[in-house]
């Protein structure tokens, strides 16, 4: 079921309504973070409490948060605009968070389970979220799975936040790919492709290198090595199951259907898609996530159907499988599922045996992929920054004092469904709360 929530308050409309980043959809928030003569002699600018290097989902709550709390923050971003992945996000939609968030819709690719995000989930919960998102004023909807989506463009909830993040005086520096990242005694030093930057505390929110043509790069893994931090080799997830070229399922693209796909003990029901390449659509990117090199993936074609039931009717007799078959499957689909020595024969028939081996072929249905698509089809990565060597309840660094990672650039990776959104949304926060507060500057009103 769809449920949709609306809210009466106005809304302001943005001046570009489609999926494309345009410079200029954010003008009132230019003005302020030029950079002038006298800002360029101004060294004391450049310094803050807290400099956050990314200015994606993850960095942008996390700078809201921490300025909320009275900290000098500085965003620096490498890209023309802020956001520019969450803009384009869900569809153009941001599918922001999800109804049931637990740490089984997680992965840590570099250790065994996935607790290291316990802390933060319980911290921040979707109904927070959902709060959150009310008090913007955007309206939301439900759709299956307990996905929830922005019924309006997802460039208002960047919108949104860089709108609180003005109100709190924190500064979104535009422009500025970081160069270089070292820890001296008691603060960090950044330097870009514009200046120089010092803060006593800095927060990698740099993504990672999944999805490159929305901003995606390893930037944020080389600077995290620098300081002695430990990644996980960073691969595809959510992405396409590739198969051999010559598998008939490649002879199928365009079909798309219902189906529960399973990897080892886990399992997901949703609609998958072939394509030329093998397999796409929600149920085969959920179950890249946990897909590994050389194992096996099964589907079930009629997940809420028994085809020995439909064999075995009384009616079914003169007919044959395929026939049977056709009527809920599409007829290339069949051909390719069942073995055309019995296919075409009558029901009646068929031996216990044949029987047998055409429910397998239907229900349980063992395809053994020979990759992921790369990371330009990937939504996220798996891999990145080991959450051995940071702390779980404030994202802060076990090695390096006044160091914190946030969203992507951890070894956390999360289902489709608005999972890893939400991830973005509790790690940033649970950074933002760790952050010493009031270093040297006053709590705003």
């Amino acid at each position: 079921m769809q449920r949709t929530y609306l809210h009466s308050a106005p809304q302001k409309e943005l001046s570009n309504l489609g999926g494309k980043i345009e410079n200029t959809i954010f003008p009132p928030l230019r003005a302020p973070y030029s950079k002038g003569k006298d800002w360029q002699q101004d060294s004391a600018k450049n310094e803050a409490d807290v400099l956050i290097l990314g200015a994606g989902a993850s960095g942008l709550m996390c700078a809201r948060e921490a300025a909320g709390r009275g900290l000098k923050v500085i965003i620096l971003e490498r890209g023309s605009v802020p956001g520019r992945k969450l803009a384009i996000s869900g569809g153009g939609k941001a599918n922001f968070t999800n109804r049931q968030i637990n740490t089984s819709h997680y992965r840590c690719a570099g250790v065994g389970d996935s607790d290291f995000c316990a802390p933060a989930l319980r911290s921040f919960t979707s109904t927070h979220m959902i709060r959150l998102v009310r008090q913007w004023h955007l309206p939301f909807e439900e759709r299956e799975h307990g996905q929830l989506f922005l019924t309006v463009p997802a460039q208002k909830i960047v919108k949104a936040l860089l709108e609180d993040c003005r109100q709190r005086e924190c500064r979104v520096e535009c422009k500025n790919s970081v160069e270089s990242l070292h820890a001296l005694d008691d603060m960090f030093e950044v330097k870009t492709t514009v200046g120089t930057w010092r803060a006593r505390n800095v927060v990698l929110a740099l993504g990672s290198p999944a999805w490159p043509q929305a901003g995606g790069s390893g930037q944020g893994y080389r600077l995290a090595q620098g300081l002695g931090h430990s990644v996980v080799p960073p691969r595809p997830a959510l992405s396409p199951l590739l198969l051999p070229a010559a598998h008939p399922f490649t002879a199928l693209a365009g079909i798309s259907l219902p189906v529960r796909i399973s990897v080892g003990q886990r399992h997901w029901q949703d609609d998958l898609l072939f394509t030329h390449e093998g397999l796409s659509g929600p149920a085969a990117l959920k179950a890249s996530l946990y897909w590994e090199e050389g194992a096996e993936v099964r589907v079930d074609f009629l997940p809420n159907q028994k085809f020995k039931t439909l064999l075995d009717a009384n009616e079914a007799g003169k007919q044959t499988p395929r026939a049977i078959l056709a009527r809920l499957l599409p007829q290339r689909l069949v051909d390719a599922l069942l073995p055309q020595e019995n296919a075409r024969r009558k029901a009646a028939e068929l031996s216990r045996v044949v029987r047998t081996a055409l429910e397998e072929a239907v229900h349980n249905h063992a395809l053994l992929p020979v990759g992921v698509a790369g990371l330009k089809k990937a939504e996220v990565c798996l891999g990145g920054v080991s959450t051995c060597e940071v702390d779980p309840l404030t994202m802060g660094s076990l090695r390096t004092r006044g160091l914190y990672f946030v969203g992507e650039v951890l070894d956390v990776a999360g289902l489709l469904g608005g999972y890893n959104l939400h991830w973005a949304w509790a790690s940033g926060m649970a950074a933002a709360r760790a952050l010493p507060g009031e270093i040297s500057h006053a709590a705003k009103a």
